[in-house]
């Protein structure tokens, strides 16, 4: 176990990954999909205000950086009008599930099970962009995803009390931002499709 204070600089990381992301938005070199990047938005926070009512501490400092970093992403989309992904009935879809999750979650006076849900409704909010990140990887960048990993990474090295309220973000964090960065580096080097110079 690392000294807690570390998730500070996690989230710090997520945050500059997130600046970044929203820069290449504002100058279409990215195309986000405004229903993963509004629900990323709002899934973290509520997962964070869960943490916060079961006392978790500063890990929960990773759970509101993936929820400030993802706002800032979705305001980015309104600057520029050709910086963001036609949304599909998939996306719909899945942002349907993802409220669904959201509103079980308000429902419960659990927040072990806030959280989960927290990170099914996540992880649904996420579909449409892993599925666009195959599709046309050209229209994203792998470094923010890597960084929010090294987020999630540090916040489950800081991690002393085991409970699922505690570790079920975290280790999200890391399977989603370390995947979707592999993922996009991957899709954008079989299809010589290169967006990462910014």
């Amino acid at each position: 176990m690392i000294d807690g204070r570390f998730v500070l600089l996690g989230a710090l990381l997520t945050l500059i990954g997130s600046s970044r992301y929203a820069w290449l938005t504002i100058h279409a070199r990215t195309r986000p999909n405004r229903v993963t990047w509004c629900l990323w938005a709002a899934a973290p926070i509520i997962g964070f205000l869960a943490q916060l009512d079961e006392g978790v501490g500063l890990p929960s400092v990773l759970t509101l950086s993936v929820g400030l970093g993802p706002s800032i992403v979705f305001a980015s989309t309104f600057v520029n009008p050709q910086s963001y992904w036609r949304i599909s009935r998939f996306d719909l879809c899945c942002g349907a599930v993802s409220l669904a999750a959201l509103v079980v979650w308000l429902t419960l006076d659990n927040p072990t099970l806030a959280v989960v849900f927290a990170v099914v409704a996540d992880a649904m909010a996420g579909v449409p962009t892993i599925v666009k990140a195959w599709r046309a990887p050209e229209t994203e960048n792998p470094v923010p995803f890597l960084l929010a990993g090294l987020n999630g990474t540090i916040a489950m090295l800081t991690i002393d009390d085991w409970g699922i309220a505690t570790w079920a973000f975290p280790a999200y964090i890391v399977v989603m931002g370390l995947g979707l960065s592999v993922l996009i580096a991957t899709r954008q080097r079989r299809v010589g499709a290169v967006t990462m110079r910014a």
